[in-house]
């Protein structure tokens, strides 16, 4: 399914050739005063993508669309995921920390927890998980066909009601679709080839261009924001533990440009919960909120960012299995 008609080439050639050259510059911004708190969107939707480090993405002509949204949005060139393997980051993005489990078993429940959904709802606000190939709405099983609970931390504090937890199918699709019906905030989970874990980059690429695109459109002239992330980047199990992902922010109010400033899941769960005024879960109490991204901030620092491949890019020679990330 196609819900935009454009070029890929076209896309990966000027994406390549912006992020290579290192231009991602703020735009007519230099003039204005940063913001000093994130805005509070109408809709936040925050995609989790997976395995992935920054330069197996980023500058990677496999990935023209998720190229397009970084020189189109903000682009996080020191972003970061918090440890390994995949299921922690979850629950760190979701709730500020890891709730002390350091696997990928299932099923996992916490009591009376703190996390971002229970608190905006309790604010009044609104919060949807989707789930891609899920096989029903509120399903609580580990796994089923390319669906995986682990990747999906709403499911486990029994504070978010299972109403919150939403087949991929109750998103708004097409270019025709209202993305106002959508709640205060929003997780998305690709299931686990999408999301480019035992799938390539161009598979997972393709999926958001395809899923995603007409809500980024949208977002940009109805006060809306989408966050793209990844989980870790798996590599620095073999390698050197950089952890170095791919995070960019895109939608209205965002200032184009490459963000040199560390940060990590926390950092992400703390810019939305200022957005709302909410409490400050776990570790997102001393992290440092995005601020700079949004509205006429000054021009963030230009960085030189790798010179893209010509391969798929599966990220490592070895990748981890499905029961160990």
């Amino acid at each position: 399914m196609s819900m935009v008609s454009f070029s890929r080439s076209g896309v990966a050639g000027a994406a390549a050739a912006a992020l290579t050259a290192g231009t991602l510059i703020g735009l007519g911004a230099a003039q204005n005063a940063a913001a000093t708190t994130p805005p509070a969107y109408d809709h936040v939707v925050v995609v989790m993508f997976e395995n992935h480090s920054y330069s197996d993405v980023i500058g990677n002509s496999s990935a023209p669309y998720l190229n397009s949204l970084a020189t189109g949005g903000a682009n996080f060139t020191q972003s970061f995921g918090n440890e390994h393997p995949s299921q922690p980051n979850y629950l760190d993005i979701f709730s500020g920390s890891d709730q002390g489990v350091t696997n990928d078993n299932c099923p996992q429940n916490f009591t009376g927890v703190a996390n971002l959904g229970a608190d905006l709802i309790d604010a009044g606000k609104t919060f949807t998980g989707y789930s891609e190939s899920m096989p029903s709405d509120g399903y609580t099983g580990c796994t089923s066909g390319n669906y995986y609970r682990k990747h999906n931390p709403w499911v486990d504090f029994d504070n978010v009601p299972a109403t919150s937890n939403l087949t991929f199918a109750s998103f708004p699709h097409g270019p025709t679709a209202d993305f106002s019906t959508l709640p205060t905030v929003s997780f998305v989970t690709p299931d686990i080839c999408d999301d480019m874990h035992n799938c390539n980059v161009s598979t997972g690429d393709t999926w958001a261009r395809d899923n995603l695109d007409a809500y980024a459109q949208w977002a940009k002239s109805h006060n809306s924001l989408l966050i793209v992330t990844f989980d870790e980047d798996d590599t620095s199990l073999f390698v050197n533990n950089h952890n170095q992902i791919p995070t960019i922010f895109y939608g209205a109010g965002v200032t184009v440009g490459n963000y040199p400033e560390h940060i990590d899941h926390y950092s992400v769960l703390r810019t939305i919960e200022d957005m709302y005024g909410l409490p400050h879960d776990g570790n997102a109490a001393t992290a440092t909120p995005v601020t700079d991204a949004f509205g006429s901030g000054p021009a963030p620092t230009t960085t030189t960012t790798p010179p893209p491949t010509t391969t798929q890019g599966t990220g490592s020679s070895a990748r981890c299995s499905l029961s160990a990330c």
